[in-house]
C-alpha cells in the first residue's frame, strides 16, 4: 500500500476528529488498523491525533511494523492500552473517541480507568468503516486479482470432482487450489453442499458423499488482504424440472439485481429488484437473506444490500449480488458475483460462467 494513500486516509479521519472537537481517536479493530497504517499483523492499535498518528504493537512485530507502517511506531512489552493511555496523558487529550462496536468492555474499562480524571471516552460508530466503503483504484485492483484467482481455483477444483467425493473433500480441494494460486487464505470457510443440504444457505461441508442433484459451492480468496466472494451451482446428473425452474428464477433475479446497480440509488433498490423477480416465480418466501453485502479487507463489510438499507451506492463500492431460493427437502440455489459500482453502473468482476453445469 502506498504511504501517501495511507496518509490521506488518516488525514480524512483527522478532519472528522477536528470537526467533532475530539482530541484523539483510538482505533483497535485490526482491519481498521490495517486500513489506516498498512500493518498486516494481528496485534496493533493506532491513535489518531489532530496532526499525527501513533501506532502501537508488541515486540513480535518490531521488524514487520518498521517495514509496513509509515507513521510513528511504538513497540511496547506487555499490554498496549496502558501505553496508549500514557500517550493520551502526555498530549493532554480530554475527549477521546473509541470504536464502540469494536472494543471489548474489558479494554474499554482499562482505557477509561487509566485516563485522567477530567478526560472522557466518546463512543464512535462506523467512522473508519464509512471510509472503507469507497475503494481506491489500488484496492479495486486487489479485489479484481482476488476475484480472478478465486475463479481460476474453482475451475481447477471442479475438474477433480468425482462421484465418490465427500463434501469435505471438494471443500479441501477448493481451499488447496486457492492457496496454490497464491492467495493468503480462503476468505471464509468454503461452503460445499449437495442434494437437499443445498437448502441450508450456510451449510458447512460434511463427510457425507456427494449425491445426485444440486451442488452448491460458495468460496472466496484473500489476495493482498482483499476478499472475493462467489457462489456457483452444479448438478450431479440431469436436473429435474423443479431444479431447473428454481435455477432459472434465481438467475433472472440475480441479473435483475446486477442491472439495478448504479451510483445514487439506495442499496435497498437492488434488493427489491431481486425480490420482485423471485415473487413472480412464487419464491418470495424461499429467499431468506439479503441480496448482498460489501466486501474488502473483510468478507462482510458495509454496505448491506438488504430490504431496509438506505445507504446510497457510490462509484468505488465493491459489493456482492447473491439472491437465492431454498426449499426444505428439495434443495436451494444461490448465484453470486462480486461487483464494482462504477460511474455509469457497475462492472461484474466475476468471470466464471453462471450456467448450471451438469457433471
Amino acid at each position: 500500500m502506498l504511504s501517501n494513500e495511507l496518509a490521506a486516509r488518516r488525514q480524512l479521519l483527522q478532519r472528522n476528529i477536528q470537526a467533532n472537537k475530539l482530541d484523539a481517536f483510538v482505533v483497535s479493530f485490526i482491519s481498521n488498523v490495517r486500513y489506516l497504517t498498512g500493518f498486516t499483523g494481528s496485534n496493533g492499535v493506532v491513535v489518531i491525533l489532530s496532526e499525527r498518528a501513533v501506532f502501537f504493537t508488541d515486540p513480535r512485530y518490531r521488524i514487520q511494523a518498521a517495514q509496513e507502517v509509515a507513521c510513528s511506531v511504538r513497540v511496547v512489552a506487555g499490554p498496549i492500552l496502558p501505553q496508549v493511555s500514557a500517550l493520551l496523558h502526555r498530549v493532554k487529550s480530554k475527549r477521546v473517541g473509541f470504536e464502540k462496536s469494536r472494543m471489548s468492555f474489558e479494554d474499554y474499562q482499562i482505557l477509561k480507568d487509566s485516563l485522567p480524571m477530567r478526560s472522557s471516552l466518546e463512543p464512535l460508530s462506523g467512522w473508519v468503516e464509512r471510509q472503507r466503503m469507497i475503494k481506491s483504484v489500488e484496492e479495486a485492483a486487489a479485489i479484481r486479482r482476488s476475484v480472478q484467482l478465486n475463479s481460476k481455483a474453482f475451475e481447477e477444483a471442479i475438474k477433480h470432482l468425482r462421484p465418490d467425493m465427500r463434501e469435505s473433500d471438494l471443500a479441501a480441494e477448493i481451499d488447496y487450489r486457492v492457496r496454490r494460486h497464491g492467495a493468503e487464505a480462503s476468505a471464509f470457510e468454503t461452503i460445499v453442499a449437495t442434494g437437499p443440504r443445498t437448502a441450508l444457505p450456510h451449510a458447512r461441508p460434511t463427510a457425507a458423499k456427494l449425491v445426485r442433484g444440486l451442488l452448491l459451492v460458495d468460496m472466496g480468496a484473500m489476495v493482498d488482504g482483499y476478499a472475493s466472494d462467489m457462489t456457483r451451482m452444479l448438478c450431479l446428473g440431469r436436473p429435474n424440472a423443479q431444479m431447473r425452474e428454481m435455477y432459472n428464477a434465481v438467475l433472472d433475479a440475480q441479473l435483475a439485481a446486477v442491472d439495478a446497480v448504479r451510483p445514487g440509488i439506495e442499496a435497498q433498490v437492488v434488493d427489491r429488484a431481486a425480490r420482485s423477480v423471485l415473487s413472480k416465480y412464487g419464491l418470495a418466501r424461499a429467499f431468506v437473506h439479503s441480496t448482498g453485502h460489501g466486501l474488502g479487507l473483510q468478507i462482510h463489510e458495509p454496505p448491506r444490500v438488504g430490504k431496509k438499507e438506505k445507504t446510497p451506492l457510490e462509484a468505488g463500492m465493491a459489493i456482492t449480488i447473491e439472491p437465492g431460493a431454498y426449499i426444505e427437502g428439495v434443495g436451494g440455489v444461490r448465484i453470486e458475483d462480486t461487483v464494482l459500482v462504477t460511474q455509469k453502473g457497475c462492472e461484474v468482476l466475476t468471470p466464471s460462467s453462471k450456467d448450471l453445469r451438469v457433471v
